[in-house]
């Protein structure tokens, strides 16, 4: 036998072994826990990118509230300064169009969500408090990114 018959009897082999082969393709990674789950709610021709949009923001607002937060005079020390953080950064994100009109469902969700974690009170902030935001804008950052994929 010379070598190239060889070398097609074991290529042949190999194809016929791969064909027999039992093959199951990889599950996909779970996704974390969260309590919130936004995976749905945005609808429409922008909804990747306006739960994208979301994700991003209420990230950068959590990491903005917590380094406030290490400083010897924090400029941020209420729920309202918190809120009107989001409110402004979200409108010059978003040059003046509220996601909120686009994406009613994710509004609600995310407003009855923020309520229970953080309440209604536009007082002051203690450290405990201002925990408590910068986890709950977080959860809402990954519950976006995850309804983003």
């Amino acid at each position: 036998m010379n070598r190239r018959a060889l070398i097609a009897s074991l290529l042949i082999g190999v194809a016929v072994l791969c064909a027999a082969w039992p093959y199951a393709a990889p599950s996909p990674a779970p996704l974390p826990e969260s309590p919130l789950d936004l995976r749905g709610t945005f609808v429409g021709a922008d909804a990747a990118v306006d739960a994208a949009t979301t994700a991003a923001l209420l990230g950068e607002l959590a990491d903005a509230i917590e380094f406030d937060g290490t400083k010897a005079e924090p400029r941020l020390r209420t729920g309202a300064a918190f809120d009107d953080l989001r409110t402004t950064a979200r409108d010059l994100r978003c040059r003046g169009q509220t996601l909120g009109a686009k994406q009613p469902r994710v509004r609600d969700a995310i407003k009855a969500y923020l309520n229970a974690k953080v309440g209604t009170s536009g007082g002051p902030v203690d450290a405990d408090g201002r925990a408590t935001w910068v986890r709950a804008f977080r959860e809402v950052a990954a519950a976006a990114e995850a309804a983003a994929r």
